[in-house]
């Protein structure tokens, strides 16, 4: 799999982004001749019918071939044939939105504040819990196995967060997604390049649509190939390449049941719905490599908290921040995901603070370790679902 490299470098940096070099890359063609099983293509992205698609190896090739080295985005029309197994899901993602008005509670999305659309966290596990039955028919989809199991091999984990952007929701920014794009600038550029390359290959993205969605309902805009700029965890949030997009993305409609899915890498953002009455529904999945986990589990909530009142004692006798960050490093979770974004959610970026955030703040301002456990404590529990 080859992403484009703009230097040999080990580290990026903004100094890298070179819009230039950004627009040669996406403004080429997508050549139908690389897709021969898609029915189109589409403004740069292949279109597959799949009434006509039979999954086998060639095809998987060919959804790799597109999502790394080609447009970073193919669409499935007729991804859920029956419509009453996508209307059943809808009526139990209608309740859970009842539910969760109903309580108080709104949930907000790292673009959108709570209230303005309606989101639902963590809506695998609702819905699985709510009505078994429908999970299992919405979840035995043929097309999810197939590109999920193209992308990320066998043993993938899939996630679901439900998203309605109702009339005069407003667009996001142009965004890349997990994991590096949920990281600022200044932390993604701490990651060496190779990992700027590996991320793309964890996570697969992808969106039901569970309502016909014209183009003025605002679908999710793209920008094809642009998932093969090396530094673009860096550039999408530079002045110059938001521009860009905003005068080049394309939007296709979709239709109740069709699917897309996307390299995480392209940049993409959520349409304004310019619509007067459509409350644009999609299940967006996140589908993670089964390798994104450690071989031991490890209690490191009582490993800090363990090793606290030793880093304040050092810190007193004078070690210097970089040796109470090594130790910081090996003891507390220093990546804040998965959670449970209802009762953790971002407050000042994508990211909630991580134990090892709580630590660096605790010995900024000199906490107890009794102050220190307990918020280790209350996070772990926010963290649950």
């Amino acid at each position: 799999m080859s992403f484009t490299s703009v230097h040999h470098h080990a580290w990026l940096s903004e100094q890298d982004c070179d819009l230039g070099a950004f627009r040669a890359l996406v403004e080429q063609a997508t050549d139908p001749a690389d897709y021969p099983h898609a029915s189109a293509v589409e403004r740069n992205v292949p279109v597959y019918d799949c009434g006509l698609l039979e999954g086998d190896r060639v095809v998987q090739a060919e959804l790799v071939r597109a999502l790394a080295d080609g447009p970073g985005i193919v669409v499935f029309r007729g991804a859920f044939p029956d419509p009453g197994v996508v209307d059943r899901a809808t009526e139990v993602f209608e309740a859970l939105i009842a539910e969760q008005r109903a309580s108080g509670t709104s949930a907000g999305d790292h673009f959108a504040k709570p209230g303005a659309n309606d989101r639902v966290w963590n809506a695998l596990e609702k819905t699985a819990l709510y009505d078994p039955e429908a999970f299992a028919d919405y979840y035995a989809n043929e097309i999810l196995a197939l590109v999920a199991t193209a992308w990320l091999g066998p043993g993938y984990q899939v996630t679901s967060q439900l998203n309605v952007v109702n009339p005069g929701g407003a667009a996001q920014s142009a965004h890349r997604d997990y994991h590096l794009g949920f990281l600022t600038n200044e932390v993604a550029a701490a990651y060496p390049a190779h990992v700027h390359r590996l991320s793309p290959v964890l996570t697969l993205q992808g969106a039901v649509a569970h309502c016909d969605m014209p183009v003025e309902s605002g679908p999710t805009m793209y920008l094809p190939h642009s998932q093969k700029y090396e530094p673009g965890y860096l550039a999408w949030r530079l002045p110059e390449f938001r521009a860009y997009f905003e005068a080049h993305r394309v939007q296709l409609p979709l239709a109740k049941g069709d699917a897309v899915f996307f390299n995480p890498a392209l940049f993409h953002a959520a349409g304004t719905n310019r619509s007067a009455d459509i409350r644009r529904m999609a299940n967006l999945l996140q589908v993670s490599s089964a390798f994104g986990r450690a071989m031991e589990t490890v209690d490191r909530e009582a490993v800090a908290g363990a090793v606290y009142p030793a880093l304040l004692k050092r810190k007193a006798e004078g070690a210097d921040q970089a040796w109470l960050e090594h130790v910081i490093a090996a003891s507390a979770e220093g990546y804040p995901f998965p959670t449970n974004l209802d009762s953790d959610p971002p407050v000042d970026g994508p990211a909630p603070p991580s134990q090892a955030d709580l630590m660096r703040r605790a010995l900024r301002e000199e906490w107890t370790p009794e102050a220190l456990r307990a918020e280790l404590r209350t996070g772990t529990e926010r963290r649950e679902s």
